[in-house]
């Protein structure tokens, strides 16, 4: 167990396979509570252009290899494993000042992303190499030349530059959608707390998950690393917007339209509504999430309110027990008992945070909290980075320019009254771009207002009210299946967002051509391509079943009897079907016509073979559409084909999907969906 005491270690790269040490004496990191050596970073002599090489060659023909089934299993393996570990994380991670609900959130929420990530590709994804993306588009009258959009992974590698103060849950976050993905990484976490990430990456490595080349690690300066991407590389950055700024125009991004995804300064506000008045319930969740978002992280977060807007009748009371709940955050080591706000990650960062609180002071007050005097219960007060939650008041933000420009990347809010809700929306907007805001409310006009208006300022927006009180994650918490990043300062990025995320490292590619052969190319059955008869599909296992297996079923007429024994089994007695003169009278019928859901089901009457076999479930239909009324008299007939085979690599059956064809006697398409079916992988006919 690698725990922060005694002597500094000196950390290591990972690169080409190898653990590898810097050149240079290395910089000192201190613990944040106490002041006292933790490690030392260095990453003179690192051969960059080799890392980024190795890992494009070796890692991302490994992972490319793989589908995606295969590779969000290797993320849940390896979610799984780090989770077995995750006390020897919370030793280390007490020296970045975090306690152990602040860590919580950055290991066991980090690990968690993977995981969410692991299943979600599971359900969405197919079990193929290749995504397609949208409807065939048809472009010939015969059908005979058609498009199709199609994602395949980047040949390059994955560059993420990520911020101290996650750091394990930085790396994850975004590693987890470029594996999946198909492509390979290199990590260069922030100096300050690198130990952890380190600590982590080692672990990840020790485990053998992952292929060769996947994961490499950059302990200390990313030195000349950028001068070497391509365009088939990814950079994400997440810190400051003057250094993301930096990189986004190094002359090789520029040069090579690298992919670039920043995560930037970000003045989060947060909105009381109108309607929540002292004494409800909004207002008590509101100032509870306020001193809550100051505190978690001793307030080092991106999504942390920076802003808190607030009706002007209600500012007083706000104030008061906005202190009165801050005062309850006792802040000392937080490796001790009792403590629930530790020291910032460094002296030099508690220093920038004061200068911030300075410069804020030009249009606002502080009216809680003293950042000159700090009152700990544990820990060293000089050589830890230890600061007051302070609270700030700007009496006229609209006359106001350093609250909507300064961040102060600590604990501190600057709360501002607004006397409208056009003017609380406008002082939301003034952060210029924020990765998240939060309305408190409970009335529906004041949430749909409030949200439309702030929604193209913001990467995210939470409603906070009683209703979700128990089962809200809150205003500073990002979650997997939603995106991540924010407009404007922000730094107009997207990260996460379910299996959004999982395409910024993939290219969007329209191939054209005829259908048999974009058919082979995806792997998916495509109107106009190969098709064979023969054995009833439904007799065949996932074994046996092939892309483009079909059945042309025997007809059936649709009687009057049959429609009206269907109304009265059902109670769908639709004026449509019953009634031959209001049926006529609708724009788009002629007469009474036959229920779809009759047709859908004269259609699976049609297309089952009702004997024991191989299909073991029907789970669904996807887009069903009834194009062509159905009358009395009328003859239908399915074609049934096998569209596209996802067999399921940790179960004994997989996901067959059917491209069902409903016509009438004309050979008119009266209706059309896919068909989904759970499938045994082998079958003994008995």
């Amino acid at each position: 167990m690698m725990i922060s005491t005694g002597a500094p270690r000196k950390l290591e790269s990972y690169v080409c396979g190898e653990w590898t040490r810097g050149t240079g004496d290395g910089v000192p990191l201190l613990n944040a509570a106490t002041g006292t050596p933790v490690a030392l970073v260095d990453s003179t002599g690192i051969d960059f252009r080799g890392a980024l090489a190795w890992g494009r060659d070796r890692g991302g023909r490994a992972l490319r290899a793989m589908s995606f089934h295969e590779r969000a299993l290797m993320l849940k393996a390896m979610g799984l494993a780090l989770m077995e570990m995750k006390e020897e994380f919370y030793a280390e991670s007490l020296a970045t000042g975090a306690t152990r609900a602040d860590a919580w959130v950055d290991i066991e929420g980090g690990i968690g992303t993977l995981l969410a990530f692991a299943s979600k590709a599971r359900r969405e994804l197919p079990n193929t190499r290749v995504l397609v993306d949208g409807d065939v588009e048809p472009l010939s009258k015969d059908g005979s030349f058609i498009g199709q959009h199609i994602f395949t992974p980047l040949q390059g590698i994955a560059i993420h530059i990520n911020a101290f103060n996650f750091p394990c849950w930085g790396m994850l976050e975004k590693i987890g959608p470029n594996l999946l993905a198909g492509v390979p990484f290199i990590v260069k976490p922030a100096s300050q707390t690198a130990y952890l990430t380190e600590l982590m990456c080692r672990r990840m490595i020790d485990s053998g998950i992952l292929p060769d080349g996947a994961i490499q690690l950059i302990s200390g300066s990313a030195g000349d690393m950028l001068d070497h991407v391509t365009g088939q590389d990814a950079v994400t950055f997440t810190g400051s917007a003057s250094t993301g700024q930096k990189l986004k125009t190094h002359p090789a991004v520029i040069e090579n339209a690298t992919r670039f995804t920043m995560e930037a300064d970000s003045l989060n506000a947060s909105v009381l509504g109108p309607d929540a008045a002292p004494g409800s319930e909004e207002f008590d969740l509101f100032v509870k999430e306020v001193a809550r978002e100051m505190t978690v992280k001793a307030g080092q977060k991106c999504t942390a309110i920076r802003r808190v807007i607030a009706p002007r009748q209600h500012v007083d009371a706000l104030i008061a027990a906005l202190s009165a709940q801050l005062d309850k955050a006792t802040l000392g080591n937080p490796a001790d008992e009792g403590v629930r706000m530790g020291p910032l990650a460094s002296l030099d960062q508690r220093d920038e945070v004061r200068a911030r609180i300075a410069e804020l002071q030009a249009d606002a007050e502080i009216v809680a909290g003293n950042p000159d005097d700090v009152r700990i219960v544990s820990g060293d007060a000089e050589k830890g980075a230890f600061l007051n939650p302070v609270l700030m008041l700007c009496n006229s933000p609209f006359a106001a320019q350093a609250v909507h420009d300064v961040e102060a990347f600590g604990p501190v809010s600057t709360l501002m009254p607004y006397d409208t809700m056009d003017e609380a929306v406008e002082l939301a907007r003034r952060g210029k771009g924020s990765l998240c805001a939060s309305v408190f409310t409970d009335d529906p006009s004041v949430a749909e207002e409030m949200v439309i208006g702030m929604a193209p300022f913001h990467g995210r927006v939470l409603i906070g009210n009683r209703r979700s009180a128990k089962t809200s994650t809150g205003h500073g918490s990002p979650l997997a299946p939603l995106v991540h990043g924010g407009p404007g300062r922000a730094g107009g990025g997207e990260e996460m967002g379910g299996m959004r995320g999982v395409k910024h490292y993939m290219q969007r590619t329209a191939v054209q051509g005829a259908p048999r052969l974009l058919s082979a190319v995806t792997g998916r059955w495509i109107e106009g391509a190969d098709s064979q008869q023969g054995t009833h599909p439904f007799r065949k296992s996932l074994s046996e079943l092939q892309i483009g297996d079909q059945l042309v079923t025997a007809s059936r007429q649709i009687t009057q009897a049959d429609v009206e024994h269907f109304a009265e089994f059902t109670g769908d007695t639709f004026y449509a079907h019953m009634d031959s003169a209001a049926a006529s009278a609708n724009p788009f019928f002629d007469d009474r016509v036959a229920h779809g859901y009759l047709v859908a089901s004269f259609a699976a009457g049609l297309f089952v073979d009702p004997a024991p076999g191989p299909v073991l479930a029907n789970y669904g239909v996807d887009n069903m559409r009834f194009l062509t009324p159905v009358y009395f008299g009328d003859t239908l007939q399915v074609r049934l084909t096998c569209k596209e085979i996802n067999p399921r690599a940790t179960a004994d059956y997989g996901e067959v999907r059917w491209d069902c064809q409903v016509t009438n006697q004309d050979h008119a398409v009266v209706a059309q969906y896919d068909v989904l079916t759970m499938v045994a992988k082998t079958w003994a006919e008995t």
